[in-house]
C-alpha cells in the first residue's frame, strides 16, 4: 500500500475484534461518483448505528475518502468488459473469503446514492439465520426481483453466484436483465427486508402525476433508507432536478425540491 493509501485508509489487515463489530460495505469506481458520496454514505451509518463500525470501500480511487474508511482495491469479479464496469461487478461480493481481502461474516452492501433516514442497527439483527437479505425492487413489485441498492450477505455463503456467471456469462446476461434479476432468479433463498424499511425515491417519494408538478416529494415514516437507482441522485433531488434525454420525459420526470434529503444527506 502506498503512502497516499495509507494516509487516508485504516489498515487492511482484520483483527479478532473486527468480527464483533457492525460491518458495512460499499463499491466506487469509474467517474459517476466522487469522494464525498463515499464520505456521506460513512457518516450516515456511523450516526444511525450503535457501537463499533467496520466500514470498507471497494474502490479504484481512495482520493479524498475520509479517514476512518477502509479502502481495497475495487474487484471485478473476474468479468469481461463491459461488465466489470456496470452493475454486475457487485457479483464480487459473493467471492470467496481469500479473494475479498480476507473478509469474513455478515456484511450490510449499500449503494453509494443511498440515503439512510433513521437506524439501522436492525439490519443486522433481522433475520441472522439468513445469509442474503435485499430490499424490495419497487419498480417490479410482487414479481420476486430485489434491488441490491441494500442488502445483507455472508461472506462466502453464496459463491455460486459468481462462480456461475463466469462460467456461464453469455447465457446469463442475454437470460437476465441485470445483475439484479440474475442474483433474484439465482440465489437459493431469497429474503426481503421488511417493505417499510428501504424505498425508491421515484416511487415511494415522488408524487404521482401530475400532483408532483406542485407537491414536494415526501419521505415515508417508516423509512429507514431512500434508493435512488439511475437517475435523479440525491444532490440532483434536493435541488428538484431530474435529468431527463428528451423533451417529452420532462413533461412528467420533473420534481419540486426534496428539501429534506439536506437532514440525512451529510
Amino acid at each position: 500500500m502506498d503512502t497516499a493509501i495509507e494516509e487516508t485508509c485504516f489498515s487492511a489487515e482484520p483483527t479478532e475484534e473486527i468480527f464483533y463489530m457492525k460491518q458495512v460495505i460499499c463499491m466506487k469506481w469509474g467517474q459517476l461518483y466522487g469522494p464525498d458520496y463515499v464520505n456521506r454514505l460513512y457518516a450516515m451509518a456511523r450516526r444511525n448505528l450503535t457501537g463499533d463500525l467496520r466500514f470498507v470501500c471497494l474502490t479504484d480511487n481512495t482520493e479524498g475518502i475520509r479517514a476512518e474508511v477502509e479502502c481495497h482495491p475495487c474487484p471485478d469479479g473476474s468479468l469481461p468488459a463491459p461488465y466489470d464496469r456496470r452493475g454486475w461487478r457487485k457479483l464480487a461480493t459473493y467471492a470467496k473469503s481469500e479473494d475479498l481481502f480476507g473478509l469474513t461474516g455478515d456484511w450490510l452492501f449499500f449503494d453509494l446514492d443511498v440515503v439512510i433516514t433513521a437506524p439501522i442497527d436492525d439490519f443486522f439483527t433481522y433475520k441472522p439465520e439468513k445469509s442474503f437479505i435485499v430490499m424490495q425492487n419497487w419498480t417490479q413489485r410482487g414479481k420476486g426481483i430485489g434491488n441490491t441498492s441494500v442488502y445483507r450477505f455472508r461472506v462466502g455463503a453464496e459463491t455460486y453466484l459468481l462462480e456461475n456467471l463466469i462460467q456461464n456469462l453469455d447465457t446469463e446476461v442475454k437470460t437476465h436483465n441485470n445483475s439484479q434479476t440474475y442474483i433474484s432468479r439465482t440465489v437459493k433463498d431469497l429474503t426481503f427486508w421488511p417493505d417499510e424499511w428501504c424505498v425508491l425515491f421515484k416511487v415511494q417519494c415522488v408524487p404521482p402525476w401530475p400532483q408532483r408538478l406542485w407537491k414536494e416529494p415526501v419521505l415515508p415514516p417508516a423509512a429507514r433508507v431512500v434508493a435512488f437507482p439511475g437517475v435523479p441522485n440525491p444532490h440532483q433531488a434536493v435541488a428538484g432536478e431530474w435529468p431527463v434525454k428528451t423533451p417529452v420525459k420532462k413533461l412528467y420526470k420533473t420534481i419540486r425540491p426534496a428539501r429534506w434529503i439536506d437532514d440525512y444527506w451529510k
